[in-house]
């Protein structure tokens, strides 16, 4: 396999854990007396602009489907963060009536609600039928492909050029990235500016979040690496803060580099510096991820049995991604977690890809009072072990398995 980016041959492994199925590709009743297709995850990296890959072997097409099963409005934490993204942005490019905000990856309108609530005018693009939507039920224009080049050339000569763009959680799940990007320098004014935001790899690294590595996922993304990327592809970073959400993400300000209406901000250096202290522009930074990725999975699964030893009953909570990842690399299935539960309803009903365990909604965990709560989006334990307080009533302790396994009331 040769970088999507710069088309080097790869050589140098990060990780390898074994094989899944899509992350999202849930299975309903009818599905579940089907095969299902299972393919290699294994990540590799580029020594030549250190961009970090999954090796390809899904077919773009069959994980981003109109059954897509991701809708970012089920998280209360992520509409806060999305609300105060919209208020910011506001504030420091000074949008108003006259501006226009495009969203790439739109999803169910989650963000672009806060900007025409506001009366910024807004445009989202989402490839996705179901999310899609949900979106327009908000009032939200939606445009329904895929983004890159193209459609930024062919959305900017209809009057529909950028005063901002946001892509959220996007960037990664690209596999033309050169393309998708370009798609932001076509379709941004002159002055105009870009946002993306993506886990950052250093935490991935540092922090042991392999759970975060899946198909969907093309790219594992360093600062070094997309400022690389942008600037092959006619963008400039200028400026770049550290975010809580996913476990730790970055947000990455860029600008048209034919303009470069901007000043680069210190902050861009520091996390630059930050990253070669690291070695993630090196061979150093990814020795150890196979280890630490099969110390957790091991916790995970003694965990698991030594509760079945004991008598004790165990659920899962949120049938995310991540989960996914970390359930098929442990050859978790039902005997050792019954079901697991999630408020999108989308999700309930279904089944868990790869380990088939049962997605049922929150009454099930209420009536069947488990003694542990295993939290599968690890990232928002604090959000889910609120959620469930009453759980406590009943003695149950919360579980999260990722960087290495706790135990918590």
């Amino acid at each position: 396999m040769k970088c999507r980016h710069c088309h080097t041959q790869l050589t140098l492994p990060m990780v390898d854990l074994g094989s899944a199925p899509p992350s999202n590709a849930y299975l309903t009743t009818k599905t579940l007396k089907q095969p299902e297709k299972w393919f290699p995850l294994r990540v590799l990296v580029c020594n030549n602009c250190w961009l970090v890959q999954t090796e390809d072997f899904a077919a773009f097409n069959e994980m981003f489907d109109s059954e897509y099963a991701y809708f970012s409005s089920f998280s209360t934490s992520w509409l806060k963060h999305a609300e105060l993204y919209t208020k910011r942005m506001i504030e420091r490019f000074d949008l108003g009536k006259g501006s226009h905000v495009v969203e790439v990856a739109a999803n169910d309108g989650y963000l672009l609600q806060y900007f025409d609530s506001a009366c910024v005018p807004c445009l989202g693009v989402e490839p996705t039928a179901n999310t899609a939507a949900a979106a327009r039920e908000k009032g939200i224009e939606i445009v329904e492909e895929f983004f890159g080049e193209a459609i930024g050339h062919r959305l900017a000569k209809t009057g529909k050029s950028a005063d901002l763009t946001a892509a959220n959680n996007v960037l990664a799940h690209v596999p033309d990235i050169n393309d998708f990007v370009r798609g932001f320098t076509a379709i941004l004014k002159p002055d105009g500016v870009s946002t993306f935001e993506f886990p950052w790899l250093l935490n991935l690294v540092e922090q042991n979040q392999f759970d975060t590595i899946y198909h969907e996922h093309f790219s594992y993304l360093s600062l070094s690496a997309v400022r690389r990327i942008f600037e092959a592809n006619g963008l400039q970073v200028f400026d770049v803060e550290e975010l809580p959400t996913h476990g730790g993400s970055l947000r990455v300000f860029a600008q048209r580099l034919d303009t470069k209406t901007h000043i680069a901000n210190e902050a861009v250096a520091q996390i630059l510096a930050k990253e070669d202290a690291a070695g993630l522009n090196s061979t150093d930074a990814y020795f150890d991820t196979q280890r630490k990725a099969d110390a957790a999975k091991d916790g995970l699964v003694r965990f698991l049995l030594d509760a079945r030893a004991d008598g004790k009953t165990v659920a899962g909570y949120g049938a995310a991604a991540k989960g996914n990842t970390l359930l098929n690399y442990a050859g978790v299935r039902p005997d050792l977690m019954p079901f697991v539960v999630d408020r999108n309803p989308a999700k309930s009903g279904k089944f868990m890809p790869g380990s088939r365990i049962p997605i049922v909604t929150e009454e099930t965990l209420k009536e069947t009072k488990p003694d542990y709560i295993i939290i599968l989006p690890w990232n928002l334990r604090e959000e889910v072990s609120a959620q469930l307080s009453y759980a406590r009533d009943w003695g149950a302790k919360f579980v999260t398995a990722i960087p290495a396994l706790v135990v918590s009331q």
